[in-house]
């Protein structure tokens, strides 16, 4: 159990009912001194979300006033995207609409209002679900599958690892890592120098039924090499959770195997981890993870509420 006379971390109910409709795979970014969100999923709320995903992009400075900053952004509604802040703008790369089609899109913008259409059909489509992280200057796509079932065409779970630097020329470095294929993985975790892959899972597809889950940790500097570091990490194997890198440390939370979890962990080195007791807000998958203003930020997720905790 982690003693909290060495480790004072503790999560702070920002709001309980932001202004933002209740939705989940939303984008976070935290960008000049503001956090932003980014589109989300929401089938049951019919006013909000018309087509299943919006595009709408939303701010706070401190997670208690959100500002709309638009209803509806020039990119198609989506959600668990990729999300990156590169070269002092937001970026969105591909994404999910629900639609029977894939996003192969990408955009940014420096103000959060007006957006760019960067690539409209990047090489290495079709494909959802894939992990995405900014690194040595590059924005990283990783891994992801094809959706039959959702959208016409072949079964593909990826392994493979793609880069760029202007998020319209990408580069592929590796075909097949010697990682699994996966995606589901949400926000990032970059440290010390290098991309960290943990855990994921594969979706169930008409031709592959069984969902995949792991719990393995990854990494690598260069995305052509990779270390592994575990096979089995302290926390549950899961898909739909979050990543990120803060306090000179690697976290995991929440996520989905069968039912919603709101399990945290931390690790110093991606081998040893620790689960921080006590998480008071709801189990969920896909939240709003992000890192701003020295803080660990939950927001939202498949809860579907519209709360905003901050972990300090």
């Amino acid at each position: 159990m982690t003693d909290k006379a060495e480790l004072p971390y503790t999560w702070v109910p920002v709001t309980l009912d932001a202004a933002f409709a209740p939705r989940d795979g939303a984008g976070a970014l935290s960008f000049r001194g503001r956090m932003w969100l980014l589109g989300g999923w929401n089938p049951g709320d019919k006013v909000h979300f018309p087509r299943v995903c919006n595009s709408e992009v939303w701010s706070s400075i401190d997670g208690v006033e959100w500002r709309l900053e638009l209803r509806q952004a020039p990119w198609e509604g989506r959600h668990t995207a990729g999300y990156a802040v590169h070269r002092d703008r937001m970026w969105i790369v591909g994404g999910d609409p629900i639609q029977h089609h894939y996003q192969n899109d990408v955009w940014s913008s420096a103000d959060g209002i007006r957006w760019d259409l960067v690539c409209e059909r990047v090489p290495w489509a079709d494909r959802v679900l894939h992990y995405t992280v900014v690194h040595e200057g590059m924005i990283w796509v990783i891994g992801g599958q094809s959706m039959p079932g959702y959208v016409p065409g072949p079964e593909v779970f990826y392994s493979d690892v793609w880069c760029s630097e202007d998020g319209a020329h990408w580069d592929r470095v590796l075909e097949h890592a010697p990682w699994p294929p996966r995606g589901m993985i949400g926000g990032s975790a970059a440290k010390d120098g290098r991309m960290w892959l943990l855990g994921g899972g594969t979706y169930d597809t008409p031709a592959t039924p069984q969902r995949l889950f792991y719990n393995d940790v990854w990494s690598s500097a260069d995305g052509v090499e990779w270390t592994r570091h575990t096979d089995s990490a302290a926390w549950h194997p899961r898909q739909y959770h979050e990543v990120a890198a803060w306090d000179g440390r690697l976290w995991v939370l929440e996520g989905w195997n069968g039912s919603n979890r709101n399990d945290v962990f931390y690790s110093d080195d991606g081998v040893h981890w620790q689960q921080l007791p006590g998480t008071p807000w709801a189990p969920r998958h896909a939240a709003s993870v992000y890192v701003h203003d020295d803080a660990l930020w939950v927001v939202a997720g498949n809860n579907m509420t519209s709360d905003v905790w901050r972990l300090v």
